[in-house]
């Protein structure tokens, strides 16, 4: 891997072939902007193929893991179909490289996940979670459908009636929450969240590779099997950037209000 090929994501390798990367625009949170999530779409497939890495810990840099997507990314997407259709390409891209990367990929979410955020915590084998860390997914408020990860992982990692509930209110919920309703593996003090998941990706770059490696493609297939579904939720999630609901949905977050969607306007 060329790490000096990338801007916002950082890397470090540790012993027994531990690569240690780190979402990195702390001043904003992590969001991502267009330039860091097509580093996430490419990063993945990467790590895969090179033969140095064994096993990835994803982290953020500073106190959130990923504030989601940058409103300048997605003020820029409204109503674009060029780069709509380029970011439908480019999420595919993102979750099928996190599914189909054959070495294990531990989370270490030590703040805030949304968005982007919520695809790389939520598709990781294992996810380790600060226990007041805020995960959530905010596409209904902000107009657009939940597309990303959410339709196939959410009702396989929790249940659909929890699933429906997060995802068609886009209420946020704490790590602790989220562990013991199944939507990550551990939550932690903040402050052991990296420490622990440099531990479990410490213990599997020093099992049997092979053996760790097919567990995960055939647990994997799970999500494959729910591929259609992903590609229809993408496709929708977009779709929606093409309607108004999503102007009101950002200019209502940039000015700190709550959105009046146009789709909910009453009708005489």
């Amino acid at each position: 891997m060329n790490f000096s090929d990338y801007q916002h994501l950082l890397f470090e390798r540790r012993d027994n072939g531990v690569l240690l990367v780190t979402l990195n625009r702390p001043e904003k949170y992590n969001a991502t902007n267009e330039t860091m999530h097509a580093e996430l779409a490419r990063v993945f497939p990467e790590i895969s193929a090179d033969p140095l890495t064994r096993v990835a810990v994803v982290t953020g840099a500073g106190k959130a893991f990923s504030a989601g997507g940058d409103l300048a990314m997605v003020q820029a997407m409204a109503g674009d179909h060029e780069r709509v259709a380029s970011m439908l390409d480019e999420m595919s891209r993102l979750v099928y490289g996190i599914i189909d990367c054959n070495k294990p990929i531990v989370a270490a979410v030590n703040g805030v996940a949304v968005g982007a955020g919520t695809v790389v915590a939520l598709l990781s084998d294992i996810s380790i979670c600060a226990a007041d860390a805020k995960i959530g997914d905010g596409h209904v408020k902000l107009g657009v459908a939940a597309g990303d990860h959410a339709a196939i992982m959410w009702p396989l990692l929790t249940s659909m009636a929890k699933a429906k509930y997060y995802l068609m209110t886009g209420d946020m919920i704490s790590g602790t929450e989220a562990e013991r309703i199944g939507l990550v593996t551990k939550a932690l003090p903040r402050e052991d969240v990296l420490t622990e998941a440099l531990r479990i990706a410490e213990v599997m770059a020093t099992g049997s590779q092979m053996s760790i490696r097919y567990t995960k493609k055939a647990l994997n297939n799970w999500m494959r099997m729910a591929g259609p579904i992903f590609d229809q939720s993408a496709a929708y999630e977009m779709l929606c950037f093409m309607a108004p609901d999503v102007v009101e949905g950002y200019t209502a977050l940039q000015e700190k209000r709550a959105p009046q969607f146009p789709s909910a306007t009453p009708t005489a």
